[in-house]
């Protein structure tokens, strides 16, 4: 049986990590490299790295900050935010990053999942999904995907698109509700179930995370691959070593 991973998201805006509550009310939270060393160090099985405000004019900041990261940090880690094109994930793969998250550019273009996949294998391809429940013009609540960090609505259903990145060849999705985020009220199992049930590759639940007991219904009643959470570690609120006890007791299969 695979292990479930445990993995610290770090939000980054203007080279420091952020944590806010559905998308807002941004607090500083550390350096971002100091942060992933000691993750590392506790026993997180990766890591993910998301300029939240990524713009072409700070993609060499970002770049920077990944060589950094990979000198400091032994386990694998993606990194995410404005990446639109294979000369960007060339670079970030060349300054060291095991993988690459895309979000609002797959929307916008959904061939770039395929011709990503192609040219760097979809192991190394994450395709974000922030979704919120809203309800549609047409008078139906339903889990729609947004984009822009979250600030824009698309057109796309949540199912719907999830279906399709993993057949242009996405290798994992990672999940995020924007209606559980940093609200650390546990994650959108019922949701990461019916993604997880309808998909073949890992899905990385995140969003809610705060306490030990949300990752192990992530896991059971979720089917979740992955956890993913920020605040909760960032501000020491649970001990990764702690929690991967608490869930091996549990029965979840997990790596010490």
């Amino acid at each position: 049986m695979l292990t479930k991973r445990i993995i610290p998201c770090l939000d980054i805006k203007d080279g420091r990590t952020v944590k806010g509550t559905n998308f807002v009310n941004l607090r500083d939270a550390g350096d971002p490299v100091e942060l992933g060393a000691i993750y590392a160090e506790q026993g997180a099985d990766e890591l993910v790295f998301l300029d939240i405000t990524a713009t072409v004019d700070n993609r060499k900041t970002l770049i920077d900050l990944v060589r950094n990261v990979a000198r400091n940090v032994n386990i694998p880690f993606t990194v995410g935010g404005g990446i639109s094109s294979i000369e960007d994930v060339s670079a970030l793969l060349n300054a060291g990053a095991d993988k690459v998250s895309i979000n609002s550019s797959a929307v916008r273009r959904p061939e770039l999942i395929n011709e990503l996949a192609l040219q760097f294998g979809s192991q190394c391809i994450i395709v974000a999904i922030d979704t919120r429940f809203i309800v549609t013009e047409n008078g139906i609540s339903e889990h729609i995907v947004h984009t822009h960090g979250g600030r824009k609505p698309t057109a796309l259903r949540t199912l719907a698109w999830a279906k399709e990145v993993e057949e242009r060849g996405a290798g994992e999705i990672l999940l995020t509700s924007m209606d559980t985020d940093g609200t650390k009220a546990g994650f959108a199992n019922e949701l990461t179930a019916e993604i997880s049930s309808n998909s073949s590759i890992p899905i990385i639940a995140s969003g809610g995370a705060g306490t030990m007991e949300h990752f192990n219904e992530v896991f059971t009643v979720g089917k979740a691959d992955a956890g993913l959470a920020a605040s909760i570690f960032h501000f020491k609120e649970i001990d990764i070593i702690e929690l991967k006890e608490y869930l091996r007791e549990k029965g979840i299969p997990v790596r010490l």
